[in-house]
């Protein structure tokens, strides 16, 4: 059975994008350790969405921005390797992901971008 028809999978996707958005205006507003709560129980969510083999774009798009924002906590934090290693999961996720949008072909270029600062701090 395919995961993303059951009506918990949307759900999911859902729940975890608005996870996103939470931890993403927290961490914009100075609240770092209360947004690495909302990264950290997020990540059981996006286990549960990738076990799908084909997970949906919305279930990709939540599941690619907690490690967006996760990577920039932990540039924040001056870890910039493993900072990289979750851009490159996005890079790999959009640089495969098909048909190809302009959002998705935005976000593969914001990946590159994430991993291009992290280089520029590790002496890459």
């Amino acid at each position: 059975a395919d995961p993303t028809t059951e009506s918990w999978y949307p759900q999911t996707a859902e729940r975890l994008t608005n996870m996103d958005r939470a931890a993403e205006q927290l961490f914009q507003n100075g609240r770092p350790q209360e947004a690495a709560a909302i990264v950290t129980s997020g990540q059981s969510l996006q286990t549960r969405l990738l076990a799908a083999p084909h997970p949906t774009l919305a279930a990709m798009e939540a599941i690619a921005d907690l490690d967006r924002i996760y990577g920039r906590m932990l540039i924040s934090n001056g870890y910039f390797g493993e900072a990289r290693l979750l851009f490159q999961k996005n890079v790999t996720r959009w640089k495969t992901w098909k048909p190809p949008t302009p959002d998705t072909e935005r976000r593969l270029k914001d990946a590159n971008s994430a991993i291009a600062e992290c280089d520029r701090h590790m002496g890459g």
